[in-house]
């Protein structure tokens, strides 16, 4: 009897761990086909503040200087550029630490041009303005005329720039730059009339590409003209 009861025990304790096991794979497979059909959670991405659309991009103030990663950021936190942004109540200028028709172009002139790219404050507005003003110097044509090869692959760099105000900046510099060295500019125009013709496209760019086109045209002469047209069959002559 006593062997009976030993045997009795032994199956019942193995009936209850096969239970036991069974209804461990029961749980197992109810919690693996729960996550198998559970959507993923999505992220939920921070709704912009009001403040973000308000405020312009600029840099840190309170950063190293020179930890700046552009060549431009670099040169104006070392002075290298001689003169400086003056916050005004109704607009903004720059103040030349000498008088700019005594400031030598090279490399000045390069590096304002390199700026053009910039997308933010105050780098956007000292490089633009400092361009524009660098070249209005009454000796500006003879200084200019030699920096052309070096200045040009700088507005290539703005005119290919993603950033639309990056490009209007570029191509406001390809003008003014036409404006003072004139045919100068025509042997390097080839470079810069792809991402020309490719703003056409946009309806938003396509007046202001046109414009340019045309004031370039009346700065390179009918050498320019050919230029144009071999690359943007499409313009009209500002002389048709």
């Amino acid at each position: 009897r006593g062997e009976e009861r030993r045997v009795g025990s032994y199956v019942e304790i193995m009936s209850s761990l096969s239970h036991e096991k069974a209804k461990i794979e029961v749980r197992r497979k109810k919690a693996s086909a729960t996550a198998t059909s559970s959507p993923a959670v999505p992220t939920v991405k921070p709704h912009p503040r009001p403040s973000d659309r308000l405020n312009p991009k600029t840099i840190n103030a309170f950063g190293n200087p020179l930890s700046e990663k552009s060549a431009f950021a670099t040169a104006y936190a070392k002075r290298e550029i001689p003169c400086r942004l003056v916050h005004g109540s109704v607009s903004h200028k720059l103040q030349w630490e000498q008088p700019p028709k005594t400031i030598s172009f090279d490399p000045v002139l390069i590096i304002l041009a390199e700026g053009l790219r910039e997308t933010k404050h105050p780098y956007t507005f000292v490089a633009k303005e400092g361009f524009k003003e660098l070249l209005e110097v009454e000796d500006a044509a003879e200084k200019a005329i030699p920096l052309v090869p070096k200045v040009i692959p700088k507005l290539k760099a703005a005119l290919a720039h993603s950033d639309a105000e990056v490009f209007e900046r570029g191509l406001h510099g390809l003008v003014q730059l036409s404006a003072v060295v004139g045919p100068a500019v025509n042997d390097h125009l080839k470079h810069l009339l792809t991402s020309l013709s490719k703003g056409l496209m946009d309806k938003n760019l396509k007046q202001l590409i046109t414009d340019a086109l045309q004031r370039l045209e009346l700065h390179g002469g009918k050498d320019c003209l050919v230029i144009i047209k071999s690359k943007i069959p499409t313009y009209c002559s500002v002389y048709n």
